[in-house]
């Protein structure tokens, strides 16, 4: 029997896959989107490459990882029967991590979010009614709380839905919790909510970009609009996959919902400012929240540019209202039941910061020995 998990090659699935194949004797079941074998091998190679070296995560893929080569989206993942009906009888439990985050494309979010949910919640369903299912875990988001403003939101008061949603993705997250507890009733359930997802507090490398894109952009700035006592949520990925792992191991978690965040210990942009241009030596930014609407303005011609200050300003005129909402995620019950409390950002912003710069915003992966495959030939 194996846990199945989609979204191994992404940023938080591969920290999720990397912590199960560290804490748990089980393997895993993981489905990759590729041609053929090699490359759905090399695929994972990269996701994985952040935790482990080449030989060590070829003895785990070799051991403890099943390959099904499928597609979210498609019937049955669009696997052939046989397979199908392998990947039912042995999966133990379901975490699905896959998602689309592109806020600005419905029917990228539809076809993902919605239709690929859809797939996991069937085949969580054979699998429960084949052998009883110990659990299914999804990895959602704190967006689904709608349109918010100098709030703490607690985890059962968060989906309101006469609230307006922010995007596509924040309004297609929330209806894939509802699909899960309307169509799995009967399976034991877990939803995780992570909040802004920044680098790791263990190292200054990272593989996803975007939002680092936009910390780069907003750290090179003179003049914020910003109110400087607004709290930012952000939490490393490591905290959140730890999360993860540990409460979909547990026999018996405590809740349902669990907020991945700061919490009330999230910091303020004073804070985070103050932290960086001290490090660096500059002055601080100026803060004139009068200026919100010229800067949106601005942003929003910018991105239309092409080159880093367009691509910068692109992705800022996406997360800009989770940036200026100035809510809180409470965070009690994963911290009191993991007994972990994420380290605020300015403990690790400075490295991750430099590493993008001094990558140019690029990992430089490493490709499979070539000694490795022609050996397997």
């Amino acid at each position: 029997m194996a846990i199945f998990l989609t979204g191994s090659t992404g940023y938080i699935g591969s920290h999720v896959v990397a912590g199960l194949l560290e804490r748990s004797p089980e393997p895993l079941n993981l489905l990759v989107r590729a041609r053929d074998e090699p490359e759905a091998e090399e695929r994972l190679w990269r996701a994985l490459q952040l935790h482990f070296d080449f030989a060590r995560f070829h003895q785990l893929l070799r051991s403890r990882i099943n390959l099904f080569r499928g597609t979210l989206t498609e019937p049955w993942f669009g696997l052939p029967p046989e397979h199908y009906r392998h990947l039912v009888s042995s999966t133990s439990s379901v975490i699905h991590c896959a998602a689309s985050l592109n806020r600005k494309s419905e029917r990228s979010c539809l076809n993902v979010n919605l239709r690929g949910t859809l797939e996991v919640i069937q085949l969580a369903s054979r699998a429960h009614q084949d052998h009883r299912l110990r659990r299914f875990s999804h990895v959602s988001t704190v967006a689904v709380a709608g349109h918010r403003s100098n709030e703490v939101v607690e985890e059962d008061r968060a989906v309101e839905w006469d609230r307006p949603d922010y995007d596509p993705y924040a309004r297609t997250k929330k209806f894939c919790e509802h699909m899960i507890r309307q169509l799995l009733p009967d399976v034991p359930r877990t939803i995780f909510r992570p909040s802004i997802v920044l680098g790791d507090s263990r190292r200054p490398e990272t593989t996803q970009f975007d939002m680092a894109r936009a910390f780069v952009f907003l750290a090179g700035l003179p003049v914020l609009p910003f109110r400087p006592g607004d709290r930012l949520d952000i939490v490393p990925v490591d905290f959140v996959g730890e999360s993860v792992v540990t409460l979909h191991l547990k026999d018996h978690p405590q809740h349902e919902i669990y907020h991945l965040s700061s919490g009330a210990k999230a910091q303020t942009y004073q804070e985070l400012t103050d932290h960086l241009a001290r490090a660096l030596g500059r002055r601080r930014p100026f803060y004139l929240p009068f200026l919100d609407r010229p800067f949106s303005w601005v942003v929003n011609r910018l991105s239309r540019f092409r080159g880093t200050v367009g691509y910068g300003a692109a992705l800022l005129q996406v997360f800009y209202p989770y940036l200026v909402w100035n809510t809180v995620f409470d965070n009690t019950r994963v911290v009191s039941e993991t007994g972990r409390t994420p380290p605020p950002f300015s403990d690790y912003c400075l490295p991750l910061l430099k590493f993008s710069k001094e990558h140019h915003f690029t990992y430089p992966y490493r490709e499979w020995p070539r000694a490795a495959r022609e050996s397997v030939g």
